[in-house]
């Protein structure tokens, strides 16, 4: 089987790198190319250019890269269509995924397959209409999502989202991850300001300014920022002005820093968090949460105005309950922020209502069952055989 697959973004290339190992143990003889990170590139894709190029969010974040987008584009429907696999497999990243799918299309009758609804019950939910014409199967992260695409025209397939297969620290790695940092019994606050340049120059100083309340009530608190590879630096460098001595993880460094991360969020008291799956993150380890995230002025008026739904934390829409507090565009201001978090420190019965719902997420989201990157290689390699001659 011939398969060429594209990422844009961490994310996308963690759900790649476990489809591409489903496949693999699923099917004898697989080629691979495409465009990915070091997971994807790990189970044997030669990434065309570097994904990061594509890790671009919002309008404003869009235009001034829009030709050089523009030409990857270009350039990636021509791979495609020269090595003619089985199947293009397109993750998450919609503008640039679909519109990749757009041009295979046009010009082939490649199979096609986008992993990770586009979220139609949020906003613009005609896009699953637009999708129709160019994907032929949706692979889905959220058990509620099948049936909207199935009305647009598209199978999907429900496959579990990959948060409820990754592994969650112990107590031991606790305990252990306290002590190593020196942290011992102190409160903890987790502070997740995003992954993406934009999001950390955005939200740093708002989430900076948040804490300083949280710090004040409680002045033994210790502060841990876990930092992605792509934005440790930036990271760093605007956490060194917070108060309360910041740890800040380096992916980069140490023998297991996953594991350091693991540890960092179980071991949290209450996290502070950019909107996005990290929310999931958060809740495979039980730990409560604020959600915050800011944005240009005209990519919020812009979404704001297509919205469908009054929160967009996933907590909150696979549970149906609306118990994490979240502060978006212009709502992202700090005093709000602390005063969100200072009662999750405190309050046991906002904690368990939190954690209550967080487990019957994780339930929903296929906590127990198989593995999603399997389920989602089972749902690939039966889309491609039944377009094979019999």
């Amino acid at each position: 089987m011939k398969v060429f697959v594209l990422a844009g973004e961490l994310s996308g290339d963690k759900l790649g790198g476990a489809l591409l190992a489903g496949l693999r143990s699923l099917v004898p003889e697989l080629e691979l190319r495409g465009v990915g990170g070091p997971l994807m590139q790990a189970e044997g894709v030669e990434s065309l250019f570097p994904m990061d190029e594509l890790s671009v969010m919002g309008i404003s974040e869009v235009l001034p890269r829009y030709l050089d987008l523009r030409k990857r584009l270009n350039e990636t429907a021509k791979a495609v269509l020269e090595w003619a696999p089985d199947v293009l497999i397109t993750i998450d990243s919609p503008d640039f995924s679909l519109r990749l799918a757009k041009l295979v299309k046009a010009r082939s009758s490649i199979r096609t397959i986008h992993y990770v609804a586009p979220s139609v019950w949020a906003w613009r939910p005609k896009r699953a209409d637009k999708m129709a014409a160019h994907i032929d199967h949706v692979l889905a992260l959220l058990p509620f999502e099948p049936p909207l695409m199935e009305a647009a025209g598209m199978g999907c397939d429900f496959v579990g989202h990959p948060v409820v297969a990754e592994p969650v620290a112990s107590d031991q790695d606790v305990r252990a991850f306290r002590q190593d940092e020196g942290i011992a019994d102190a409160p903890l606050l987790l502070v997740l300001p995003g992954s993406r340049k934009s999001e950390v120059a955005r939200l740093t100083s708002v989430f900076g300014a948040a804490i300083e309340p949280v710090l004040a009530a409680h002045p033994t608190a210790r502060i841990v920022v876990p930092a992605a590879s792509a934005v440790v630096g930036l990271v760093k460098q605007a956490v060194a002005s917070w108060p309360g001595n910041p740890i800040v993880l380096d992916p980069r460094e140490g023998s297991d820093a996953a594991g350091r991360k693991r540890a960092a969020f179980r071991a949290a008291d209450v996290a502070l968090a950019a909107s996005g799956t990290v929310s999931l993150e958060l809740a495979a380890s039980g730990t409560p949460m604020v959600v915050a995230y800011d944005m240009s002025w005209l990519s919020w008026q812009i979404m704001s105005r297509l919205a469908v739904i009054d929160t967009v934390t996933l907590v909150n829409l696979v549970s149906g309950e609306k118990v994490i507090p979240e502060f978006l565009g212009p709502a992202c201001r700090a005093p709000a922020i602390a005063d969100a978090l200072l009662p999750l420190l405190t309050d046991k019965a906002a904690r368990d209502r939190q954690v209550a719902a967080m487990d019957l997420t994780m339930e929903r989201l296929g906590r127990g069952g198989e593995a999603p990157g399997l389920r989602a290689a089972k749902a690939v390699v039966r889309v491609v055989n039944a377009e094979r001659p019999q």
